[in-house]
């Protein structure tokens, strides 16, 4: 199995990432930062958060558990994007669309029900009921939403920005 770090990032990150047009992009839960390295080379400010630090260059790492019960570490602070792949946890939704700026981009995707007869994750606890994402965002401007199985995970996906999306272009 491949290193994290050298991890491709996910098809539907790359394939929305160019509605990003400004930072900071936050990415959330980051890991080894393959999200966090794609929005680096396209020389857009990006914050990581995770529990395990990171060097990854041109990408500012902001050591936090987000699951402890710790304030959140980005308070009155607004993101032009926020990425977040493969990770869940209910009580930070709320607090990631309001920390969407004006014109952000919220790209989420993760695993929901029906994923356990794949394996992991297969608690019901991290995986999204259908339609979950749509409701958690309601306040944004839908772009795209997917869910459903692949060959290999059942994933929920969601692209929304805040305001107007108008003059949003979907990229083929």
């Amino acid at each position: 199995m491949a290193h994290a770090s050298s991890e491709a990032p996910s098809p539907w990150v790359v394939r929305w990432a160019p509605l990003v047009a400004r930072g900071p992009v936050l990415d959330v839960a980051s890991g080894a930062g393959r999200h966090a390295r794609l929005f680096a080379k396209r020389n857009v400010p990006v914050i990581a958060v995770d529990r395990d630090p990171q060097a990854i260059p041109g990408v500012q790492f902001v050591r936090a558990d987000l699951e402890d019960g710790s304030p959140w570490p980005f308070a009155g602070q607004r993101f032009g994007a926020i990425v977040v792949t493969n990770y869940l946890h209910r009580p930070l939704l709320p607090t990631l669309g309001a920390a969407l700026a004006e014109g952000g981009v919220l790209i989420y995707e993760t695993f929901m029900a029906g994923n356990e007869r794949f394996g992991r994750p297969a608690n019901p606890d991290f995986l999204l009921r259908p339609g979950e994402l749509l409701e958690a965002f309601a306040m944004l401007t839908l772009v795209a939403f997917e869910q459903g199985a692949t060959h290999k995970s059942v994933l929920q996906r969601i692209c929304a920005v805040r305001g107007d999306a108008s003059g949003v272009r979907i990229p083929a």
